[in-house]
């Protein structure tokens, strides 16, 4: 899927330069728009509803990912069968997203809509949130001005009481556990609640990124996630899963405009999407660099991205989260969706306390290759 980097532009190495006026006023324009008129907005590249002819021209279909093979790579993440409804027993095209009457030559921007299925989302979001987080390697930016408190979900008690591996989760919306300040003089302690409602922002995974300094540590990383590596690489043969950030959106919050750079590889930047939709700009160049076309894509829960090629360096962003829009199956997570009992009662959930807490967020999962 990796094509040629632009050729009159050649990889750029400041992740501070400021953004082309064209698309800092494109990615207003989709930061002020209200709900109700994405819902209406045709330039917003959205396959949900459906392509019109306009839009046809900023497509191109390059490539299908064959049913049987993702249905494979999903059950193996999941360690169980992925039902056939799921992903409905047909091929996946994936589009490169081009306006073919402006930027005639590739742009390596591929979509690929719809691509996990359900329960590998619900189990991708468990593998992030519950295990990647209580991680203590896995940074995330919290850790910059507080002290996390892990002894508390690993304590013998709660580990007997509740069993399995270790999950902030685990602990109730009341509970009484802080996260203690770097610098009290400064912050106050803040709750589990706070914590997981609203200030968790990112987790990084792999190589650490010092985002003050814009570069990748050179000490010992943490492994990246087996699991995880291993099913990006059956849907993504061309890019190794070596680093990622996992941006936590609620509504309200955005994306700035900016570019990857700090890797030292031009390989494919891969993006899951999961939960709540978003609005996703890009400036996309043509090969020779004479030309820029801005695009607005919606994501939904369970899109793929693939930023290759003239677009592995672009300028892009998320100017807005749409708020009410993460599918009913998955709103209820991390709790399940409700079973009865023999008994003819609620089964009772780990996570009830928890419940609908996916239905306000959107995460993203955003993978690249370190080194060539």
């Amino acid at each position: 899927m990796d094509g040629p980097v632009n050729s009159a532009n050649p990889k750029p190495t400041d992740a501070r330069q400021r953004p082309p006026e064209s698309i800092r006023i494109f990615y207003k324009t989709y930061q002020r728009i209200s709900p109700t008129a994405v819902d209406y907005d045709l330039d917003i590249l959205d396959f949900s509803r459906g392509i019109s002819p306009e839009q046809e021209r900023r497509l191109r279909l390059v490539d299908h990912l064959r049913y049987e093979d993702v249905r494979a790579a999903c059950a193996t993440f999941s360690g169980r069968n992925v039902d056939r409804l799921a992903l409905l027993n047909v091929d996946i095209p994936v589009y490169e997203c081009v306006d073919v009457a402006v930027l005639p030559d590739s742009s390596g921007l591929l979509l690929i809509p719809s691509l996990l299925p359900r329960q590998t989302q619900r189990d991708l979001a468990s593998r992030l949130l519950h295990s990647a987080l209580a991680n203590s390697r896995h940074k995330t930016n919290i850790h910059v001005h507080y002290e996390i408190p892990y002894e508390a979900i690993n304590s013998d008690s709660l580990r007997k009481s509740i069993g399995g591996e270790a999950s902030f989760f685990d602990l109730p919306p009341s509970s009484t556990t802080q996260f203690h300040p770097l610098k009290s003089e400064i912050r106050d302690p803040i709750t589990v609640s706070q914590f997981l409602r609203k200030k968790l922002r990112w987790i990084t995974l792999g190589g650490q990124y010092d985002w003050n300094e814009k570069v990748y540590h050179d000490i010992d990383p943490p492994p990246f996630p087996q699991d995880i590596a291993d099913l990006m690489r059956s849907l993504f043969p061309n890019t190794k899963a070596e680093v990622a950030i996992v941006n936590i959106y609620t509504p309200g919050d955005t994306l700035s405009i900016h570019r990857d750079v700090s890797e030292e590889s031009t390989k494919g930047l891969i993006s899951i999407s999961i939960g709540c939709d978003c609005i996703f700009v890009v400036g996309l160049d043509s090969v020779d660099g004479s030309t820029t076309k801005n695009l607005a894509i919606r994501l939904r829960s369970g899109d793929a991205l693939y930023m290759s090629g003239c677009s592995r360096f672009a300028w892009h962003g998320v100017p807005q989260v749409i708020q009410g829009t993460c599918p009913p199956w998955l709103s209820d997570w991390p709790a399940q969706t409700a079973t009865m009992a023999a008994n003819g009662g609620v089964v009772a959930d780990k996570y009830e306390a928890w419940r609908d807490w996916m239905s306000n967020k959107r995460i993203n999962l955003n993978i690249r290759q370190l080194k060539d």
